[in-house]
């Protein structure tokens, strides 16, 4: 069965506290970007071991610890007569990029496997077992805007249509870690209610909705804001960074291609409608 997990974007990100868990709290607005991976799990022949194949863009660390593989253990704990699977990643989702890629293919994997095992999970089961995968992986089950707070992993309904709305997203090449934008990021108070800001045009969202993760890393990556005032003056209505990673993403009004910009040599771009 073959799948392609698509990547998200954070509308707003407010690191609140630091949580007693090692954890922080988080208040942002997640929305799906078509930017996507391609994921292929078949079920192995009878008495045949799985395996596990990664293409793309090369992903650090042993194939098998992946997020997919991950997933698929966690489901066999539970349902030990799940078959031995061939598991094939194509990454094109940059890595580090602040896009949930991989918590994505984790999520994916898990709908996948149930589906084509006939588990019978509900969405709800479904993002319980993400949650154990990582804080947003619970968000690509459903796919479907949410504000997410608590650990970024409990979700509130929220009204938002940016459907055909023009994106552009540069990835820089630099790979951030979780581990290092946490560090460098000082909790605080949100400055603004995002919901109500972002209830408001999107022509207001560059003074009210903030990426936290913005002053704490563009200081020693420069280029995020460089990248971030480029977008800005080919007439982006909204640029921000994405999560904790480096990729930054403008919004366009209107239906028409973002224009291209001298910043994209070098880097990993993504343009199209959400």
């Amino acid at each position: 069965m073959l799948s392609f997990p698509n990547a998200k974007l954070n509308l707003g990100l407010y690191v609140t506290a630091r949580r007693p868990d090692g954890f922080h709290t988080l208040e942002t607005v997640m929305v799906a970007l078509p930017w996507c991976d391609a994921l292929e799990i078949v079920p192995a022949a009878a008495g045949e071991a799985g395996s596990v194949a990664l293409s793309g863009i090369p992903i650090p660390g042993d194939p098998a610890t992946n997020l997919c593989v991950r997933a698929y253990e966690l489901l066999k704990a539970d349902f030990p007569h799940l078959a031995a699977v061939h598991l094939h990643l194509h990454k094109v989702v940059p890595i580090g990029a602040g896009l949930g890629g991989g918590s994505a293919d984790a999520a994916f994997a898990l709908k996948i496997l149930n589906q084509q095992f006939g588990l019978g999970l509900a969405d709800d089961a479904l993002e319980g077992y993400a949650r154990r995968l990582g804080s947003d992986c619970a968000f690509f089950i459903r796919n479907q805007p949410v504000l997410a707070v608590e650990r970024g992993d409990v979700f509130e309904p929220i009204s938002l249509n940016l459907k055909s709305t023009a994106c552009k997203v540069i990835y820089p090449g630099l790979h951030i870690s979780t581990a290092e934008a946490y560090r460098r990021v000082s909790p605080r108070p949100p400055r603004h209610d995002l919901r109500q800001a972002l209830a408001q045009p999107m022509a207001t969202w560059r003074d009210t909705v903030t990426n936290d993760f913005e002053d704490a890393l563009t200081p020693h990556y420069p280029v995020l804001g460089e990248i971030k005032q480029a977008l800005y003056g080919a007439g982006a209505s909204y640029a921000s960074l994405s999560g904790s990673g480096s990729a930054v993403y403008g919004l366009f009004p209107g239906h028409e291609a973002p224009p291209a910009l001298g910043v994209e040599v070098g880097h990993l771009v993504w343009d199209g409608l959400l």
